[in-house]
């Protein structure tokens, strides 16, 4: 009886959710509970129906939002109009590196000065302008202002340097860039390579004598700008709000298109979903060119009226200080700053704030308990997701390791799917009629998720470039006809549905939080090499997050100039996008189709007992790439080498 009443609570409330006819879904439920095993699928149900019945209702939440602004053509900067009323006179954002504070209502008056000020130098709704500058209060209102008036702002790593820098402002056809002081030297570098025609303004301490030729300072222009609302242009909900460059197998950063559906469903996902509230307050560590730091983070600000604490750049010895100074109830992470935080020495100081949630991605099941114990956090908001996908995931529950799940009494209702891949190639995996193969639990596979144009939640809106928008897509793989998304990520799920992260697939990994493309590092280290073939991947280190990259080159002779090399490196790449290891090999394996193998490299790893090969260490304490041995190699896996 309990069984039945239970199951009829659910189907009831699913029905209401998405409008499914019983006719469909009574058969489904009968399978599951006379089909699959009996008294097991009864234990999972009983374990999972709480949980399910939570993302329910956070899935309808969210949906009849969704719906609402739909109709109503809201944007972003709607909502945030919505906010204010609320929230007026309340501490919007705090900039921990000066402790300067906004209330919603000086966040709104500035982004209307930054609105009225590009109408007044000539743009119009559907331009961009690109923004290149550290974590402030003003990278906020700087884009919002933006969106007030239809302009879109393509957000640019503020690592970026030289090519990869000039190509994100390109391809966004920005009509202008905003760039903080702190980053003139970088903006010299390219100004040439920009274009005449895109106006420079720089924001922060002055010099006219450092910056490029023709750049205006955009403080003095904003003072003497009004506040007043600015006039609207009529924007809907699926329209693009800004860009966000994702790292892919392409080579150079894609720009990946948030529209402002897409935004506030990321932000109001992770809101209901780990039960926040708009008292809460929020730190966020994170870089605001990212989805993580801007929707995740930020988006709690602009939609749910909490107060977010932006710092400048994540400081391990600063931590609880700032969240005790702060009163953060919240804070976000992404797995490295987990780890970070564990290697600090044990002070008093980590007990003594308010914290009740870390909200992020990428902790390691090893260090979760610790992590949660050491710095008594009672819940691990764990999600997954990336900017442009639509299969994202939580840990509502705080399942340790997990980084999200899927329901297993309807696993239709949110149309995600892990599906078998060639381990080697990364390739789908097909059955007789062409549509891929579904991964049972214990099983690794692909994650996809079906793409519905029509449904914000379901939508793909893909990259300003539309080939790389195509790779992202693959068809007949829920059923035959249909077309859904490859995330590129492989998971594997256990018997109650729980998501685990398990690999990056493809030519890209993960390394010091960010996306690191190896053809994008292949194309710069041949350059620097005379053209040389080199071969760019993540290798595990015992430890460490992510993946650490390595360079395998092609150099019979052994003529590179290592220190010569390092230097040329620091002005190249970024620091997480340099190669931690180096291995010099006669020539590299390659396919028919001149692709290099990489397989059999990433097996054989930094070990110098496996690897013939000689082999370097970039040692971040000298600048430079040491011989790597056997003991530096033990002091390495130990954990006592600095990475």
């Amino acid at each position: 009886m309990l069984r039945l009443a239970c199951s009829t609570v659910l189907l009831f409330v699913l029905r209401l959710l998405l409008a499914l006819p019983w006719a469909q879904v009574l058969p489904a439920v009968l399978i599951f509970f006379l089909g699959t095993g009996g008294w097991n699928s009864l234990r999972v149900f009983m374990k999972t129906i709480g949980r399910d019945l939570h993302a329910a209702v956070v899935l309808l939440k969210v949906k009849l939002n969704v719906n609402r602004h739909l109709r109503q053509r809201n944007t972003i900067p709607k909502i945030f109009a919505e906010t204010l009323q609320k929230y007026g006179d309340k501490t919007a954002l705090i900039f921990e590196g000066t402790g300067e504070h906004w209330t919603f209502r000086q966040l709104d008056e500035y982004s209307n000065r930054v609105a009225n000020l590009l109408l007044q130098h000539g743009f119009r709704e559907g331009d961009v302008v690109a923004l290149f500058m550290e974590n402030r209060l003003q990278y906020v209102g700087l884009w919002l202002g933006m969106a007030k008036i239809g302009i879109e702002a393509a957000l640019i790593n503020f690592n970026l340097r030289l090519e990869a820098l000039v190509h994100c402002v390109n391809i966004s056809n920005a009509k202008a860039v905003v760039f903080g002081s702190e980053l003139t030297d970088a903006m010299c570098e390219v100004h040439s390579s920009v274009g005449k025609s895109v106006k420079l303004f720089c924001s922060g301490d002055w010099d006219p004598k450092r910056v490029p030729q023709g750049t205006e300072c955009l403080e003095p222009l904003l003072q003497a700008t009004p506040t007043h609302k600015p006039s609207q242009p009529q924007r809907g909900f699926t329209d693009r709000l800004f860009y966000i460059y994702t790292s892919g197998t392409t080579g150079m950063p894609k720009a990946a298109i948030v529209v402002h559906s897409r935004y506030y469903r990321m932000a109001a996902l992770v809101y209901y979903g780990f039960r926040m509230r708009s008292e809460d307050v929020l730190y966020d560590c994170l870089p605001l060119y990212h989805s993580a730091g801007n929707i995740v983070g930020v988006g709690q600000c602009l939609i749910h009226g909490m107060t977010v604490v932006i710092k400048k750049k994540f400081s391990a010895s600063r931590f609880w200080e700032d969240c005790i100074k702060y009163n953060c109830t919240i804070v976000q992470y992404i797995g490295e700053i987990c780890r970070y935080l564990l290697n600090q020495p044990v002070r008093d100081v980590e007990q003594r704030h308010r914290v009740r949630m870390a909200l992020g991605n990428g902790l390691r099941q090893s260090i979760w308990e610790e992590f949660m114990q050491r710095f008594n956090i009672p819940q691990i908001a764990e999600f997954y997701g990336a900017t442009e996908c639509n299969c994202s995931l939580g840990n509502f529950d705080n399942k340790t390791g997990a980084c999200g799940f899927n329901s297993r009494i309807l696993p239709f209702i949110y149309p995600i799917r892990l599906v078998r891949v060639d381990e080697e190639t990364m390739e789908l995996i097909r059955g007789p009629d062409g549509v891929c193969i579904p991964c049972g639990p214990g099983e690794p596979g692909q994650l996809v998720g079906r793409i519905i144009q029509n449904d914000p939640l379901r939508r793909f809106d893909g990259y300003v470039n539309q080939a790389a928008t195509s790779k992202k897509i693959s068809q007949s793989v829920f059923k035959k006809g249909d077309s859904a998304y490859l995330s590129g990520d492989v998971l594997v799920m256990d018997e109650f549905g729980y998501m685990y992260f398990r690999d990056r697939t493809g030519d890209t990994f993960r390394w010091k939080g960010e996306n690191v493309s190896t053809t994008e590092v292949e194309g710069t280290l041949s350059r620097l090499l005379d053209m040389k073939d080199v071969v760019v991947y993540g290798v595990e280190v015992p430890g460490a997050e992510g993946k650490a990259g390595m360079a395998a080159i092609a150099d019979p002779d052994h003529t590179t100039d290592l220190g010569k090399f390092s230097r040329e490196l620091e002005k190249a790449l970024p620091p997480y996008a340099r190669p931690v290891f180096l291995r010099f090999l006669p020539e590299v394996d390659k396919t028919g189709t001149f692709k290099f193998q990489k397989t059999e490299l990433r097996r054989d790893g930094f070990d110098p007992t496996v690897v013939s090969d000689k082999l370097y260490f970039l040692d971040c304490t000298k600048g430079c790439y040491v011989e790597l041995d056997a003991e530096l190699h033990r002091s390495i896996s130990s954990g006592k080498q600095k990475l």
